[in-house]
């Protein structure tokens, strides 16, 4: 995997990602080439387009990563992968008509991207079919040796049995006769030179996968390792690597202090953080004010009682205060105490299911960030009484309001609606994981991506 700013990319997706940028500019090009003939003027030279086709391939690009073309289930299902890119090639055109509109003889004719549309589906639909074959297959995925036989081995075969895992276990190596959950584990004893034969199976990664690790780590084997080249990994890193997400059945505090991330350097990209959220949230509240006046007014002629919301949530630090939303629920749904929302919620009114699928009751907290009580981006905030359950029975549940809280988060997008204490355990992982790994890009993607949610809002409630 590559790791940029200090979220990992797996290498496939990467390679398959840049690939159709470079695709997605040769579409605009040839688009252009098209249209030009058709029309009898000279195509010119290609310097005098850079800036407008450029403009073309990174709106469009930005537009595939937004609805999920480079998500695990597009990468490896080309149905899925076909519908996805339509939407966002679709959305893409759309999108440059727009700034064709607002900012006309800068970008492409309209008539141009016609051509440029058609084009971009069939060369990244090639790509998927030519390339995206090849990166799939097991000589470009990652060789790991796993150093244990027990649950956490076996955990991990499972996750590298997952037809978009980036890696596959060519060898386990038993280090006690405790560990017997997998059978085809080579025992430590019959192996004389363990570095040898890392380098014999071509391993390119060791990952220690040991059920109890006190005096049972065989340092003069890692470091011979180690010094080989060969990158040493233990088992709760190379979850968070592997799966976006910290692994709450395997982390111990030491880990959390001696692992990379919780960094004091992101006082600047909180800075900017800040400046973005204020920016954003007034241009939302200019644009979306009609749109909130609307829905409030139909939620006012749809059932009894007030247009919106307020209910008070734990933000930063710990510290209470006030969310408001349109309200998507009787006014006596609270009545005998907050409790989780179920699937079909009979509190939930007509005007309620609508608006919270596609996630316009979320609208009003748009004030909130305003206030820098919120953010865009951050781990959702929950109702006190549900904190303090929780508190008491995940671990680490505090360290989740370290960060400040958002409308839209890591867990939101890559977890669907829960109402349960495992649902809100798998969530923490990660809030967990943004709240470690906390960059201005990880926000960035985050954003892009909340846009899959609202088109297609699986579980939402």
């Amino acid at each position: 995997m590559i790791r940029l700013f200090k979220h990992y990319i797996p290498n496939a997706v990467l390679l398959l990602s840049l690939i159709d940028l470079g695709l997605l500019f040769l579409a605009g090009e040839l688009g252009w080439m098209v249209r030009a003939s058709q029309l009898g003027m000279a195509i010119g030279p290609l310097a005098d387009r850079l800036l407008p086709l450029a403009g073309f391939a990174l709106v469009v690009w930005t537009a595939m990563i937004a609805v999920g073309v480079y998500g695990s289930e597009a990468t490896r299902s080309m149905r899925f992968a076909c519908a996805r890119l339509l939407v966002a090639i679709s959305l893409g055109i759309i999108a440059l008509s727009f700034i064709d509109y607002i900012v006309p003889g800068v970008t492409f004719w309209r008539s141009t991207l016609i051509y440029a549309m058609g084009l971009a589906i069939i060369f990244v639909i090639a790509n998927r079919i030519i390339i995206g074959g090849f990166l799939g297959n097991s000589a470009f995925r990652r060789r790991v040796m796993v150093l244990g036989a027990g649950t956490r081995a076996l955990r991990l075969r499972k996750l590298a049995e997952r037809p978009e895992s980036g890696f596959v276990i060519v060898s386990y190596i038993g280090l006690s006769e405790s560990e017997t959950g997998v059978l085809e584990a080579i025992p430590r004893a019959a192996i004389h030179d363990l570095g040898r034969f890392v380098e014999n199976i071509g391993a390119s990664e060791v990952v220690l996968a040991m059920e109890e690790r006190r005096n049972a780590l065989p340092l003069k084997d890692l470091l011979r390792i180690k010094t080989m080249g060969v990158h040493v990994n233990d088992f709760s890193s190379f979850m968070e690597r592997e799966t976006g997400r910290v692994d709450l059945d395997t982390v111990n505090p030491s880990w959390l202090i001696f692992s990379d991330g919780f960094s004091s350097g992101r006082m600047i990209s909180s800075a900017a953080k800040r400046l973005f959220d204020i920016f954003a949230s007034c241009l939302l509240l200019v644009f979306t004010l009609p749109i909130i006046a609307l829905f409030a007014l139909l939620v006012k002629m749809d059932s009894k009682g007030p247009a919106f919301f307020r209910q008070s949530r734990i933000g930063l630090y710990g510290q209470p205060f006030d969310i408001i939303k349109l309200r998507s629920m009787r006014i006596d749904a609270e009545k005998d105490g907050s409790k989780w929302a179920e699937r079909n919620d009979p509190r939930v009114t007509r005007i309620g299911k609508f608006i919270r699928k596609v996630r316009i009751d979320e609208l009003p907290q748009t004030w909130s960030v305003l206030k820098g009580q919120m953010s865009f981006v951050g781990p959702r905030p929950e109702v006190p009484k549900f904190v303090t359950e929780l508190d008491d029975q995940l671990p680490y549940y505090a360290e989740r309001h370290m960060v400040k809280p958002g409308i839209t988060g890591w867990a939101q997008i890559n977890y669907p609606y829960g109402a349960s204490i495992e649902d809100s355990r798998h969530k923490l992982e990660y809030d967990l994981y943004y709240a470690k790994n906390y960059t201005p890009f990880l926000d960035l993607l985050i954003l892009l991506q909340t846009l899959r949610v609202v088109l297609w809002p699986e579980g939402a409630r």
